[in-house]
């Protein structure tokens, strides 16, 4: 009997779909994309149409051939990777390598259920060419963007940092938001704060502060200028000694309501879940990141619990609104639903309303309980729960209540009329809220100090105030982006799509241009450099506007309102292409400007600077450096702080310039890298071979380093003699992991350092004459089992550290890693992480593009 090919993306999807369409049906696995351009070279032939060189993806040669063997017994082929512009690619790389003889069908879906399958398959579509051709002209956007413009900054910045349409864009905003942190100035002010009750009734207490003295409203932080200025001279700033006094003088005055104004409170849902708002809302509730998210919802989607979680959609089908209503029905009761269905529209720039938002699958939506019940407690559990009562609150009444001001009138012993004031709610009508449940509750804890039911109250009543208290603020800078805001800022301006968020994510941390604190981004020196470079050389390429019409010239490439070979030819050969801009940088970026960073200048008026070296970032003042930390957030670098950074070096410090080597005439330095302290002869120049470096032993304070000793390690490697016996040279050599000996390929560990200056010939042949001892570490602890590859993860101890391996990749701990508390989930992720920069064991490879 015949049978027909399914091809989709994963194991796990395939073996969930098979079981839908019975054993007439062979489903297998492409695991992921099979052919993409190469990875050593453009790949892109510019002058002949940007005709693009494919090749097997690394790794997917044998699944190829397996899927190519079963082809051979198949009567039909049914394409069914994702629904998106990846998607059809995938599928599409897939006919032009299996060369299909028999008739070729696209199965899509949303949805991973019997009838969404069932149906999937017998209503298959054509293959979308122009969604393939939109595909292919971002993937040739992007390497063109990649593999022009990463040069120049190792050119002009340092060697290993990459350029890409999204991420470059993304790292200027996070680099503006601390530029405006640098240029903001604190301002502080005082108020007055209280506990007030109705006479008479002390169990009645609220809180009230101080809004207005003698008719002048009081200032608060959004009446400040970021230079610390008010914004309106009628405000009134308070200062200690005011606020002091002002407390002082109402000890004794009475107080009574002045103004009551009650106003009815509605409160709507927002609508189901798109990927960008997914991910936003898991990041403020669940503090879970974009990646991490999209594990969730991907290891969802294919289990059927959930439809297709990369969607810009809001919409959902008339079946779902039927099942969410029905639910809530049942659930809640009709007082909860409304008498209409609510119908959601998306106001994203190039939203497909033909998909449907993120929501529970099927006719029939699982309960978090009985998700929870099958799959366990972890993120896919509570991710789930966050999914499951928003698609149901969308589709609920609103809540309601009453808010209500009161305002407090009082006369102080000097004198001045003041005024307090206090804002209350009162949700007389839960609505919504109700199928949020405690995952609402959660979310309305963190805006601290949002109002609060207020005592029944009257015009003209008395009240007490139980105790004044003077307050002292200070205005705050511009917070720094989360990644959840960060997302939210890009998708506004129509940078990228939600399909790229999160990899862009992980993207900019992996590569150094952002690390984060406390979920803050914050950009490295290193970012305000490259930004600087290609704000002044390639204006265009991190234009926010720029960017997006990209993007939208991409999505009518997919409309077939736009051609790709035009579209192209334009961007790369354009009068003001990206041709022209990178020649234009090579000759006229000056590599000492680019690579400065002016943090301020001293009380003399010179200039204190960050220069970015091969190593690291560091400052340069009238000839002194010392090395900046690599988590140093650029705001806190003042220029008295780069002083006193500079006055610490010169007693030590981790930059120092020791003296002049006699031999060369070259200055040598002491500085801490990367690796630990090392030396060097000379500096670092642009096109110029690199300057001798030796490493010295962990833990060596640089302030202690003569000139003479430094030059006896530069000394190395040391010719100890010649091997009589065989007649090769027998070296002292210093490495990363040591002091060594080493007799052509025979090389043998020293046990001390001072050894490397004083062990003799007969000694030296003596150390390697013992036999080498090699084993490998066992395993610390078991982590379980990776939910991707489905392999045993464990802890690991190695040379470089704690690390984790499913056995295949391994991958080190984070800095803010506790080994004590490592968890699958998290290990899983490093992996990932490793894996989309290459395999540890054959070296990471630079890459470039988005």
């Amino acid at each position: 009997m015949s049978k027909a090919l399914v091809v989709v993306e994963s194991p796990t999807k395939a073996r969930n779909i098979s079981s839908y369409l019975g054993p007439d049906v062979i489903v297998q696995s492409s695991m992921g994309h099979v052919r993409d351009l190469p990875q050593k070279e453009l790949g892109v032939d510019v002058e002949d149409g940007f005709q693009p060189k494919y090749v097997t993806s690394p790794g997917k040669s044998g699944q190829v051939k397996k899927l190519r063997e079963a082809l051979a017994g198949a009567d039909s082929l049914y394409l069914a990777t994702d629904r998106d512009r990846e998607g059809e690619a995938i599928a599409w790389h897939l006919t032009q390598l299996l060369k299909p003889k028999v008739p070729v069908r696209r199965m899509v879906f949303y949805e991973i259920t019997r009838d969404a399958i069932r149906h999937a398959f017998e209503n298959p579509r054509e293959l979308d060419t122009a969604l393939v051709d939109s595909q292919e002209a971002r993937r040739i956007l992007d390497r063109l963007y990649g593999y022009e413009v990463s040069p120049v900054l190792w050119k002009k910045i340092k060697t290993g940092l990459s350029a890409g349409r999204v991420q470059s864009v993304a790292v200027r905003l996070v680099v503006e938001r601390a530029r405006e942190r640098i240029k903001f100035t604190r301002a502080e002010y005082w108020d007055l704060a209280g506990d007030f009750h109705p006479v008479g009734k002390p169990a009645d207490r609220f809180e009230a502060h101080l809004a207005s003295v003698d008719g002048r409203r009081v200032a608060t932080g959004r009446d400040f200028t970021a230079r610390g200025e008010l914004k309106n001279p009628k405000r009134l700033r308070m200062d200690k000694t005011d606020a002091e006094r002002l407390v002082a003088d109402l000890a004794d005055s009475a107080f009574s309501v002045t103004d009551l104004k009650q106003k009815p409170y509605k409160r709507s849902p927002s609508p189901p879940f798109r990927t960008s708002t997914l991910q936003q809302e898991a990041s403020g509730r669940l503090r879970m990141s974009p990646s991490r998210t999209m594990r969730a919802a991907q290891q969802l989607y294919e289990n059927g619990y959930i439809t297709y979680m990369r969607t810009d959609s809001v919409s959902v089908s008339d079946e779902a609104i039927a099942t969410a209503r029905s639910l809530i029905r049942s659930s809640f009761g009709d007082r909860y639903l409304p008498s209409r269905p609510r119908v959601y529209k998306s106001r994203v720039r190039g939203a497909q309303e033909a998909h449907e938002a993120i929501r529970p699958s099927g006719m029939s939506w699982k309960t978090p309980r009985q998700v929870t019940s099958a799959i366990g407690e972890g993120d896919a559990s509570r991710l789930y729960q966050l999914i499951w009562g928003q698609a149901v609150a969308s589709q609920m009444k609103d809540a309601t209540g009453e808010s209500v001001t009161v305002t407090l009138g009082g006369v102080s012993s000097a004198g001045q009329a003041v005024e307090f004031e206090s804002q209350g709610r009162t949700i007389t009508f839960p609505g919504f809220l109700r199928a949020l449940g405690s995952m609402d509750k959660a979310g309305a804890a963190k805006g601290k100090g949002g109002p609060k039911a207020l005592p029944v109250l009257s015009n003209g009543q008395e009240v007490t105030a139980d105790g004044l208290t003077a307050r002292d603020h200070r205005t705050r800078p511009p917070a720094w982006y989360t990644e959840a805001s960060l997302i939210r800022t890009l998708e506004r301006l129509g940078v990228g799509r939600p399909s790229t968020y999160a990899s862009i994510m992980s993207t900019i941390q992996d590569r150094g241009y952002v690390w984060s604190q406390s979920r803050a981004l914050i950009p490295t020196f290193t970012a305000f450099a490259v930004v600087t470079l290609l704000e002044q050389s390639f204006p265009k390429l991190v234009d926010y506007q720029f960017t997006a019409k990209m993007e939208d010239d991409l999505d009518r490439i997919a409309a077939r309102q736009e051609q790709t070979k035009p579209w192209l030819e334009r961007f790369y050969f354009g009068p003001d292409g990206l041709q022209a801009g990178v020649e234009t940088s090579l000759e006229k970026v000056d590599t000492r400007l680019s690579r400065k960073i002016v943090i301020g200048q001293d009380p003399d008026g010179q200039e204190i600077a960050a220069r970015i070296g091969r190593y690291g970032p560091y400052l340069y003042w009238e000839g002194q450096t010392v090395s900046i930390p690599d988590r140093m957030p650029p705001d806190e670098l003042t220029p008295e702080k780069a002083l006193e950074m500079l006055a610490e070096g010169k007693s030590g410090g981790d930059r120092k310039i020791l003296g002049t080597d006699p031999g060369s005439g070259l200055e040598v330095l002491a500085l801490v890298g990367r690796y630990g302290p090392y030396l060097q002869l000379g500096e670092t120049e642009s096109g110029k071979s690199k300057p001798k470096r030796v490493s010295l032993p962990k833990g060596t304070e640089l302030g202690g380093i003569s000139l003479h000793e430094a030059l006896r390690w530069l000394g190395l490697p040391r010719t100890v003699g010649v091997d009589p016996e065989s007649g090769e040279e027998v070296v002292a050599r210093y490495g990363r992991y040591g002091p060594y000996i080493s007799r052509g390929k025979t090389n043998r560990t020293l046990p001390d350092v001072e050894q490397l200056f004083t062990i003799t010939l007969e000694e030296a042949l003596s150390v390697l004459a013992t036999p080498y001892r090699r084993g490998g570490s066992p395993a610390l602890r078991e982590l379980g089992v990776d939910p991707r590859t489905e392999k045993p993860l464990e802890l690991r101890d190695g040379r470089y550290g704690l690390y984790v391996s499913d056995g295949v990749t391994n991958a080190s701990l984070g800095e803010k890693d506790n080994p004590d508390d490592i968890t699958a989930d998290r290990a899983s992720e490093l992996l990932e992480r490793r894996r989309a920069r290459g395999s540890s064991k054959k070296g990471s490879r630079s890459r470039r593009g988005r």
